[in-house]
């Protein structure tokens, strides 16, 4: 190997890396070990996790705990999906194309908008997609994205645009949890390629989409809507209230919670944009026969068309979750998905109702919220998580991680899995442990806002 490229010794090799970061002493590894010693090393690591099943689970911030029926797990784990490759071949890969199309013919049912992809990385890549169309649609230089909108995505955006794409501008939430259509206004100009907003918020509001969706169109600016699929159920599709893009996680549908991924991220488009959807398409056609076929189609990406005319260097998607996706909403139909969807909902006010009754505890919003709430405690969030892990409890989400100033907001969720038993017994925890809270001495217990807690 050094003589193919060129090296006389390892040391040369190695001439470019500074000194002061190479490795100048032995790896210090442990001998070899039998292969069932390893095993039993692994399993025993393993065993130290501990799956939110185990515990009584409110956690959402979007990754939600819902039930996944049996018969994904069965159409997923056969060998034509798990090992299948890219289906550049269509003759080898209808029954992978035909998954996709199919996959891709429910994200346009949710989402009331005509044309989706084969599906994303995860909710968070699909937004900096999705500004990347946009800015390549309208052929200007800025964003302007609600604070309601995941913390982590607009993360991932911020990371992503330094380099390449629009320019993301914040809009923060109003006190009551909510993005105010008149901060949007003022943000946008006429360098704005689109606005985002997303529905419910990150706190669990409903926000104003039409009236949002109007407010970018008026600007010549494209409207990306950030969406729950489960949602969609019961809230109105983005392309009834003008949405152009739409996009989300889809995790809540059919796809373990996994201790973080591999996620879904979906995205679907107003037939203009067809043309510029990043990464994969399946089409339907017809084959030298006359008979129903499917094929890969109209791939913008750099792999297939020369680089400059490329609208994304996405080189993939995620078919097997697209595919677990596409089985769950199935198996619940038309009659189904509203179903859970309401009954989602319905726990969430009962829920919600019961703690804000609780002294000291006020949600945040006030408003309708879907599936997830915030609330504001008398104690910082952090500190009632904590306390609540060894009676059984995963109380929810600490939205002082990302937000300055909500380090008392606890964010909860409420799936169809948690029985009104639970919820009973989860609002008499949490009323027992701030009963004991307000008996502590002054400056016992309790913690300034803000101290102690982490920052995304």
């Amino acid at each position: 190997m050094l003589a193919a490229v060129g090296a006389a010794s390892v040391e040369e090799l190695l001439a470019d890396i500074p000194a002061e970061v190479r490795l100048r002493r032995p790896l210090d590894l442990p001998a070899g070990v039998a292969e069932s010693e390893v095993f039993e090393e692994l399993r025993a690591l393993a065993a130290r996790n501990q799956p939110a099943s185990a515990l009584v689970s409110f956690l959402g911030a979007g990754a939600y705990d819902h039930y996944v029926p049996a018969v994904v797990d069965a159409v997923t784990s056969r060998s034509e999906f798990m090992t299948a490759y890219t289906p550049y071949q269509p003759e080898r890969s209808q029954g992978l194309l035909r998954a996709i199309f199919e996959y891709q013919t429910v994200i346009c049912e949710l989402t009331g908008l005509p044309v989706s992809n084969a599906s994303l990385y995860d909710g968070a890549t699909a937004l900096t997609e999705a500004t990347l169309l946009a800015g390549a649609s309208t052929r200007r230089g800025g964003v302007v994205v609600s604070a309601g909108v995941h913390p982590e995505y607009r993360q991932v955006l911020a990371t992503t645009s330094n380099a390449h794409g629009p320019r993301p501008v914040e809009v923060a939430l109003s006190g009551r949890g909510y993005t105010p259509l008149e901060s949007l206004a003022a943000a946008v100009d006429g360098d704005t390629a689109a606005v985002v907003v997303q529905q419910p918020n990150f706190l669990g509001g409903l926000e104003e989409m039409a009236a949002a969706a109007q407010l970018a169109h008026d600007a010549g600016a494209l409207f990306v809507a950030v969406v729950d699929p489960l949602s969609l159920g019961l809230l109105k599709p983005p392309g009834e209230y003008g949405a152009d893009i739409a996009i989300g996680e889809a995790q809540s549908l059919g796809n373990y919670l996994s201790f973080g991924g591999p996620y879904l991220g979906f995205m679907a488009v107003a037939e203009p944009l067809l043309r510029r959807l990043p990464g994969r398409i399946a089409g339907e056609t017809v084959d030298t026969e006359g008979k129903r076929g499917y094929v890969l189609t109209l791939q913008t990406r750099e792999q297939h068309i020369r680089r400059e005319r490329a609208t994304s260097n996405i080189c993939s998607n995620h078919a097997l979750n697209a595919l677990a996706a596409l089985v769950y909403l199935s198996w619940l139909g038309q009659e189904g998905l509203p179903e859970l969807s309401l009954h989602c909902a319905r726990k969430a006010a009962y829920l919600r109702e019961r703690l804000a009754a609780l002294p000291g505890v006020e949600p945040l919003p006030e408003g309708p919220v879907f599936r997830e709430f915030g609330l504001r405690l008398p104690v910082p969030a952090s500190q009632l998580i904590e306390a609540l892990v060894p009676q059984g409890y995963l109380a929810g989400v600490d939205a002082g991680r990302w937000f300055s100033g909500l380090d008392d907001v606890l964010l909860v969720a409420v799936t169809e899995r948690r029985t009104r038993a639970q919820l009973d017994a989860f609002v008499e925890a949490v009323a027992t442990y701030l009963a004991g809270e307000g008996k502590r001495p002054a400056g016992q217990g309790k913690r300034a806002a803000g101290e102690g807690t982490r920052r995304g």
